[in-house]
């Protein structure tokens, strides 16, 4: 996709004054050149361009707010003197994997008196005797080169820190979530227990009513047995009182 509809489809409906992050990796341009942006930009403040086959950013336009950009994986191998007049506030530049491959095609940087990180991994300038105390030397504003200072400590991850930043803010409305999920399960937790406790009550009365009903069963058959027995006693005792008055008669 050509950088020009690429930065179109970023838009988004918004006005370039209205962009303040714009990302159009792995587009392209068809001379090398910088393509679709304009001064219109005026509010930018981070600018990705990775790997669009930049040779040249002399068609940059004036991006006065701009503090980081994102050049690596292009071919640009010098002629950085447009950055410092176009985007004089960058303090965040990578050129990672480019044509860089003297101290003198990073003179110009010189004039970015803001700039504090560089990054030229992977270019040729790497391979230099003493290229890291020769970039601190010639760059004394820059604190981080390829990510590391003088001493080699690691350059801090501003969005790592801005993540931890939101976490932490952030803790106070997850634990009040938290309470709130705990009271909810207690709430339900709650209502299983008192469904568990009807059941088992409604449960433990139908046995009751069973018992009782196999109770009653019993007394029942009890009482039909009983009535039996006193109906045959009955009878007995009558055989009884007719044996008598036959012996009476003879």
């Amino acid at each position: 996709m050509e950088m020009k509809k690429r930065i179109s489809l970023e838009l988004r409906n918004r006005t370039p004054a209205e962009v303040a992050e714009l990302v159009v990796d792995n587009c392209r341009t068809s001379d090398g050149e910088v393509e679709g942006l304009t001064d219109d930009f005026k509010e930018l403040e981070f600018l990705s361009m990775v790997n669009v086959g930049l040779t040249s950013l002399a068609k940059l336009p004036s991006l006065p707010k701009l503090r980081k950009l994102e050049l690596s994986d292009n071919n640009i191998s010098g002629h950085l003197e447009t950055l410092s007049e176009k985007s004089p506030n960058l303090t965040y530049l990578n050129l990672s994997g480019n044509k860089i491959k003297e101290l003198s095609n990073v003179e110009a940087l010189q004039n970015l008196k803001n700039l504090k990180s560089l990054d030229l991994f992977n270019c040729e300038i790497t391979t230099l005797e003493e290229y890291r105390e020769s970039i601190f030397e010639l760059l004394p504003q820059v604190t981080y080169l390829d990510g590391f200072d003088q001493e080699d400590n690691e350059a801090p991850d501003s969005e790592a820190d801005a993540d931890d930043d939101e976490g932490e803010d952030g803790a106070g409305a997850t634990g009040d979530y938290d309470d709130e999920d705990d009271e909810e399960e207690e709430v339900s937790e709650g209502r299983e227990v008192g469904l568990s406790y009807l059941m088992k009550e409604k449960i433990q009365d139908e046995e009751d009513d069973d018992d009782y009903a196999e109770e009653e069963d019993g007394k029942e058959e009890k009482a039909g047995v009983k009535g039996e027995k006193r109906k045959r006693d009955a009878e007995d005792e009558g055989e009884d009182d007719e044996d008598d008055d036959d012996d009476d008669d003879e």
